[in-house]
């Protein structure tokens, strides 16, 4: 069952810029400490972030608050599976957001897609709800 779709689009120059007015200060507001040791070790940070910044965006949108609400945008991160695929960890507001909208006996999944190219990044977010005995069965 689908619970909420977001998408958003973004201009990689818009993260450049905010890196080099604001810096770490910029970097500390958004991005959680493990998205920012990742994506200062690309060789196009710029393009990581706001990929990363994208994410968070489109996952406001699916949770149906945006910014708002008590969700920060540190209440999102994006990590990355074991074999690279990316997802989204939530905290805080976002976390309480999510379990509010699951129905009860029911677990969420977030599902999250990052693309790039210059000088655009985006990303969409989907989040289902699937019955919980599915969930511990295959696990």
């Amino acid at each position: 069952m689908i619970l909420g779709v977001g998408s958003d689009l973004i201009d990689i120059r818009r993260i450049e810029r905010a890196i080099a007015r604001f810096g770490d200060r910029f970097l500390e507001r958004v991005f959680t400490p493990m998205e920012r040791q990742r994506s200062e070790r690309r060789s196009n940070r710029a393009a990581s972030y706001a990929k990363r910044f994208a994410a968070k965006e489109a996952c406001s949108k699916a949770l149906g608050t945006g910014f708002r609400n008590g969700v920060y945008w540190r209440d999102i991160g994006v990590v990355n599976l074991p074999g690279g695929r990316p997802t989204l960890v939530l905290t805080g507001g976002a976390l309480v957001r999510l379990r509010a909208m699951t129905p009860c006996g029911m677990k969420p999944r977030i599902d999250v897609t990052l693309t790039d190219e210059p000088p655009l990044a985006q990303a969409l977010v989907v989040i289902t709800a699937e019955s919980s005995e599915i969930v511990e069965r295959e696990t």
